[in-house]
This record gives C-alpha cells, structure tokens and sequence, in this order.
C-alpha cells in the first residue's frame, strides 16, 4: 500500500508546497491542515484511522501515538518538515520533498537492526566515598524500596544501624561487564556480623573478593571505573554532594530492572579482519578509537562485546577490511538514503545541496532550538540524522559529494569522538580533491546558523553516482568521478588505501609476505620467483612490513584511480636455479648461489663436493641423492637374506 503524507501548517507559521512535495517525492499528500495536533484532531484521526499515513509532525509525536492507541490501529510514521525545514529561510519545497522521500524510504526499509535481551533482576552496588555519605544512605535507603541495594563503604565508621539493605566494608580493585552482568574485585572486603550489642562487627578483611551485580551506582567522587563511562549500560555516577545530579541517578537507577534490549550495533565478519596473522599483530584501527573497550584482541581476529559497545560507530569507520560493518541499521541503508535526499532535491527545483550530518540527541536539539527562536537551517542545507556519528566515515562523506551534495558538513559536539571524525575528513578532503568538508562545533543554535547561512554555494563537483556495494567500492567510485582527471591519488598516514614499496636490493623473495597477507594483495608465481601485488586489495594493514626479514617492504598510502590497480605486477623478479642433476626450475638462483659460497668449505656438513652438489638440487634429486648416497645417517645396514624353506631343510640334513 502507498505511503500517504499528512502536512499541516503549524498555525500557518510555515509554508507549504502540498503539489511540489508530492510531485517529486512521489507520495501522496493529504490536504494542508493547519492544527491536526489540537482543533483538527478529529481530522488526524480519520486520516490515521486509513493507515499506512506519515504525519509531518515530531514535536507532538506523543500525542498522536496515543491517539493510534485509543483507535485500536497501527501508529503511524512520523516525519519533521518544520523545524528541519518549514521555519528556515528560502525556497524550502525542495528540501521538504527531499525529506519526505527520505522518510518514505525509512518506512519501507526499517531501521532496527538484530538485537538481544538484557535482564537485570536489580541487584545493585552503591559505591559511598568519604564524602556526603549521609546523603549516600538516604539514596539507598531510597533505591532499596525497589532494587536489592548492597552499599560499599570505605571503613566501618560509616556503617548505619539501618538494615534495609545491606553493608560491606571494601575498595573496589577493578570491575568489568554491563548491565544486568557487572563482575568486580574487591579487596580488604568486611561483612558485617549482625549479632551482638553495640557497634557491628566485621569479618576479617579478604583481599581478592569477587562479586557481581546487575547495576553499579558510583558516589564515591573518585575517577571513573570504566573509560567512556557514560557510554557503559548501567552504570550510573554522581557527586553525591550535588542533590540534582544525586536524585536524577537515583531515579534512573530504579528503572534498571526487568529485560532490556541490547541493540546489536555493529557486525563482524572473522575471516575478513587482519588485525594478526602468525603472531604477528598488523590492523588494530578499531582496538584504538573503540572509547568504551569492548573491542579485544583474540588471536587472528578481533572480539567485539555487545554489551559494553555502544554503538559510536568508530570502528566501522575505520576498519580497513570491511570486517566491522555498522548494523542498526546497515551501510546501503545510508547510501540509499544520501541517494534519495540529494535526487529528490535537484528533481524538485533544488540546487547545490549541501548536506548537515548530526546525531539525534544534542544536533538534533540545537536543530530544533535554531528553528524555533532563531533563523533555522537555511534552503540549501538538508539535515541527516544518524545514531553512529564517528561511523559516517570517509566513505559516507565522499558518496554524500559523489550523490550531488556540494558541501557536507558534520555537526559534532565534545563529547563526539573528535579525532576519529577529524582523521575521516581529512582522508574523505585527500579523496575527493575538494575543500568542501566541514566540522562545525557551535557553542549554541544561533552559532550553528551563522556558520551554514554563506553568501556562496558550494557546487557540486559531478553527475550523480549510485552508491553501490562496500565502504571500500563505493569510496573508489566516488573518488573517480570527483577526481576525473587523477591517476594517483596522495592520502595521509594510516589511510587504509595505498602501495607497497620493495627494495628489490634486499628483497630475498622469501615469500613470507605472501604467506601472510590477510587480503591477498600480495602473490607469487607458481612458475616463477616472483613476488605481485595488486593495490585494490591492499588495506595498508603494516603485516607485510611487520613479517619481512630483511626490512625491505614499506607502505605507501594512496588511491591509484587507474584500471592498473585491479591488476597483479610484479614488483620483484630473479632468475630461477637450475637443477644440476635433471635441469628443473627451482629457487632463487642468487639465493643460491650465495647460500653456496657461504657454506662450501664453511661447515662440517658440507666439506666435500657431494654434500654441496645437494643445494643445487630440487626437491626429488635431492632426496634421491641422500637416498643413495653412502654416508647417509639414516642408512641402516645390508638387509639379512631371507630364509626359505630350503635353509630349514639343509640344516635337517647336516645333522
């Protein structure tokens, strides 16, 4: 069934194109109500009574959720044109039909990715430090009217009378795990002896105690326990000294109980990654920007625990091999809708688009603050919202130019991981060939305006591409018709993009390279010593140059943009040996030969001729020449004839 859009004005605070939006976008459009969420409520319920409807309102998505519920049908989906657009200043029909379309696109492909259940049966840690340790009791106090509450204090002196929960004696030594399976080590851990008169007593002090629990309420003033702490489900810190802060963490934390589900955020395919082969670590791009820490080495591959990630998206951008891929939802999910935004645009009149990438918390606010008390996004400038913003890596920029964006621009905040966005543009910048990308970080809405409201339009740079297929694939494309003209490419260090260098002097054509790399971008010949490489298959992971004996390979980062890098050459080539027995190709005749003079008259086991003539040999001369040979220590001595039945007799006839 085709979607259907209701629009209303908002009190005629907006304009409208009813026939220009449903025109290029493709979708139906209702008649321009003007106050659906209050006198024409009757109206919106006729209209989601229909089904299949898209309301053109977020501010009042509550109401009109509940408005579904009391009629028994399916909520609808929800769509914000006016503070995304409607209350900015211009021609804002494009971008609105732009939305829509975007919009319609979520509907039908979703956006949930896989995800599993979290049960936290309420079994909370109060951590109590020197300070405000009364106001620590009262939040237990509080907190064990629903969750099974055991507060850690740092000595006995602040142990209360008050048995309503319970209260150890300890510090904590280290804790790992998430909501619902928070384990943690506890030394100089005292329980209380409940028995007696006067005072508690303790038990004796026990180094080394583990002990778990579902929720982790940190009051103890001291430096966080977990690093990106306010990205770890469950675990909850205040300055109990701050009553806002401590009421807000103790209301959150009564909530922690029931079953949760864990979105899972990203996905990871083993046989892809090349973070080490042979005990030889290569790629760890995503063991050093995950902030939470849930991504650990594991032999050959990484590990990735769903618990504790969550869901920046880092890792995606920056794995090289496409084995960590963002899930929730998955990457051709934001081509198609960097695809749909730009065309619906350009079909709807629009020019020049330029392209806002925010999250859905704070960008999304100052969005919505500009918009209401300020001047708004401008025409030309279409927002896209994204839960991963780190994960709108260099190959999402560089698909947003190639889509026809003229200009992106990532709204980020201090708390975004910074760095890793700064190192995407910087490659997507190298890539395109194009100052046209952009980090804002305004203190405030009216600060984000001034810096999107330009005199010029930034163009855009060539005709529309389909993204299509991986990160890596659709970054080439991109990059080939940005840079038409370009052969080769420059990017920056740790691009995962680039060439190898060999030192053909010191090269030994070992092969132990070949042997390992991860992506077989490196090869031989079966028929000749040769070491090949193809750059399309390169991902710059270092194994190459981590293995080789003789320090002979580095690494080159760059994009060869010609049809040269979907093919094999040779970067390394020697006459072969011929085997001076039956004449085959074997080895390195240079390796050899100096193999050779290094041990002729050099070593015990090589003092005659024969013994030297063997390393001039393949394989099967060589075993047939030590097969034979007199000296060889496995040769046993003359086999005994084989007694018949005649030697039996002959005996017989002697006695």
């Amino acid at each position: 069934m085709t979607k259907k859009l209701v629009l209303c004005d908002c009190l005629g605070s907006q304009s409208v194109d009813v026939a220009a939006i449903s025109e290029a976008s493709g979708m139906a459009c209702s008649k321009l109500y003007t106050n659906l969420c209050e006198s024409q409520v009757d109206l919106a319920a006729k209209e989601i009574t229909q089904g299949d409807v898209i309301i053109a309102c977020q501010q009042e998505r509550q109401r009109f959720e509940e408005l579904a519920e009391e009629l028994d049908v399916d909520v609808p989906a929800f769509v914000d044109l006016r503070d995304r657009a409607g209350w900015g200043e211009g021609n804002v029909a494009p971008k609105m039909a732009a939305l829509v379309a975007e919009a319609g696109l979520s509907a039908i492909t979703g956006q949930m990715g896989k995800s599993i259940d979290i049960i936290s049966e309420g079994t909370c840690l109060v951590i109590a430090g020197t300070a405000g340790v009364d106001a620590v009791m009262q939040a237990a106090r509080d907190l064990c009217q629903t969750l099974a509450v055991t507060v850690l204090v740092p000595n006995a002196e602040h142990i209360p009378v008050d048995r309503k929960f319970d209260c150890v004696v300890g510090t904590v030594r280290n804790a790992a795990g998430a909501l619902g399976g928070f384990t943690l080590k506890i030394d100089s851990l005292q329980q209380v002896i409940v028995g007696g008169r006067g005072s508690f007593a303790l038990s004796e002090p026990q180094d080394g105690a583990a002990s778990q629990c579902d929720i982790i309420v940190d009051l103890s003033r001291h430096n966080p326990m977990f690093p990106a702490h306010e990205k770890r489900e469950g675990y909850l810190r205040a300055d109990p000294t701050h009553v806002p802060s401590l009421a807000k963490v103790v209301f959150a934390a009564s909530q922690l109980i029931g079953t949760f589900e864990k979105p899972l955020y990203v996905r990871l395919e083993e046989s892809l990654c090349a973070h080490n082969r042979a005990e030889q670590t290569a790629c760890s791009n995503c063991l050093n920007v995950c902030p939470t820490g849930a991504i650990l080495s594991a032999g050959e591959h990484v590990t990735i625990d769903p618990m504790i990630c969550a869901g920046c998206g880092s890792c995606a951008a920056v794995c090289p091999s496409g084995a960590i891929s963002y899930d929730a939802p998955p990457v051709d999910t934001l081509f198609r809708r960097l695809s749909t935004l730009a065309s619906t645009y350009t079909s709807a009149g629009g020019k020049n688009p330029r392209l806002l990438v925010h999250d859905g918390a704070t960008g999304l606010e100052m969005i919505t603050l500009a918009a209401r008390f300020g001047r708004g996004l401008p025409s030309d400038v279409i927002p896209l919202e994204t839960d991963a913003l780190s994960g709108f890596g260099h190959a999402e920029i560089m698909a947003a130019l190639a889509c026809g964006f003229g200009e992106v621009n990532i709204l980020a905040f201090p708390k975004s991981e910074l760095d890793v966005i700064e190192g995407q543009i910087s490659l997507a910048t190298a890539l395109s060939g194009r100052d046209s990308i952009y980090l804002l970080q305004p203190g405030d809405p009216d600060a984000m305006s001034d810096l999107l409201y330009k005199e010029t339009a930034a163009p855009v740079a060539c005709d529309p591409i389909l993204p299509m297929g991986t990160r890596r694939q659709v970054a080439r494309l991109a990059a080939k018709a940005l840079q038409p003209e370009a052969t080769v490419v420059a990017l920056p260090e740790n691009a995962p993009y680039g060439a190898v260098l060999v030192d053909t002097d010191a090269c030994s054509l070992c092969l132990s390279c070949v042997s390992l790399c991860p992506s077989g971008a490196l090869g031989d010949n079966e028929d000749l010593p040769q070491l090949r490489f193809q750059e399309d298959a390169c991902l710059q992971c270092g194994l190459c140059v981590n293995i080789c004996p003789e320090n002979a390979i580095a690494l080159k980062p760059q994009m060869d943009l010609t049809d040269a890098a979907f093919t094999q050459r040779v970067m390394h080539e020697e006459e072969p040996f011929a085997c001076v027995e039956c004449g085959s190709l074997f080895g390195v005749k240079s390796t050899v030969e100096k193999i050779t003079e290094k041990l002729a008259g050099n070593h015990a086991m090589f003092a005659n001729p024969d013994a030297i003539k063997m390393i001039q040999m393949c394989d099967n001369c060589r075993i047939q020449a030590n097969y034979h040979s007199t000296d060889n220590p496995f040769q046993g001595g003359e086999r005994p004839r084989v007694r018949t039945s005649e030697d039996y007799f002959s005996k017989r006839k002697d006695h």
